[in-house]
């Protein structure tokens, strides 16, 4: 070992990797100022609205749209899910991790669909994106925390940033294979009428691509939920810093009742999800 190490000494990549962010942080620190500013402030004033009417009627609201989107059995489910949410006293910490899941899903959205839009047009764009997607998946998600505390500081962006990061892959992959995967005669026959690509994509590709796209957004919710309770290691609130604190004092009850509540919002908005994607 000592031979091996002498001919082939140890890389320093940590080092390399501290010096990289060090940099990042000193050029960019306007940008993560920033950042952190138009997050916190999306975040506040989100709550701020869905707390604006009083419970009992939000949850009305969600469980109607709940039944116009699937069905009578989800509104119903939804109003006694959500009814339970509330009556645990949990609400607040509801309404927090809704925020931080909407803010998180939408900018994926974002940044993502684009991505898939492009991979699907140009094969040398999904080589070089498809590894880093790989790349993101695959990097254990506690890992997101650092750089995000870093450039971030403490509260919900680094939340949302890590969140962003760990969630997004999925609907840049199924943005790309839903459009790939659209007839190869429909295509043909768009070109035959002298559509461009532009007309093409919107006219053809992205309506037939839709419950692709939709499939992919709804795995991108559910990741984003699988972070809450991470994200509260880096303060950001809701009911993962519930099941958080449950956890380091011991206390059962508090850790069920927030995970139950994370369990019935994460099927309130999966069915939901899926429900879209197939009107």
């Amino acid at each position: 070992m000592d031979n091996f190490e002498r001919f082939f000494p140890k890389l320093p990549l940590g080092e390399w990797v501290v010096e990289f962010v060090n940099f990042l942080k000193q050029t960019f620190s306007a940008l993560f100022t920033a950042t952190t500013n138009s997050i916190s402030f999306l975040t506040e004033k989100l709550i701020w609205i869905l707390e604006i009417p009083p419970p009992f009627i939000l949850i009305v609201l969600v469980a109607l749209f709940a039944w116009w989107m699937v069905d009578w059995k989800l509104g119903l489910f939804t109003l006694i899910g959500l009814g339970l949410i509330n009556n645990l006293d949990y609400w607040h910490e509801t309404i927090q991790t809704v925020s931080l899941v909407l803010i998180s899903v939408l900018i994926a959205m974002v940044i993502g669909i684009p991505i898939g839009i492009w991979m699907s047009q140009k094969r040398s764009v999904q080589s070089i994106v498809t590894p880093i997607l790989d790349f993101m998946q695959t990097m254990p998600a506690f890992v997101y925390l650092i750089p995000s505390i870093i450039f971030f500081g403490i509260g919900m962006t680094p939340g949302v940033i890590a969140t962003i990061i760990f969630s997004m892959p999925p609907t840049v992959r199924l943005t790309n294979l839903g459009i790939r995967q659209v007839d190869q005669e429909l295509i043909e026959a768009s070109n035959a009428f002298g559509s461009t690509t532009a007309q093409r994509l919107g006219k053809v590709q992205l309506p037939l691509a839709m419950p692709q796209i939709m499939a992919g957004v709804n795995q991108t919710i559910m990741l984003s939920l699988s972070m809450v309770v991470i994200a509260s290691l880096v303060g950001a609130p809701g009911l993962g810093e519930d099941v958080y604190r449950a956890v380091t004092q011991v206390k059962i009850g508090m850790g069920f009742e927030a995970g139950l509540a994370l369990v019935i919002l994460a099927m309130v908005l999966d069915r939901i999800t899926q429900g879209a994607s197939s009107k």
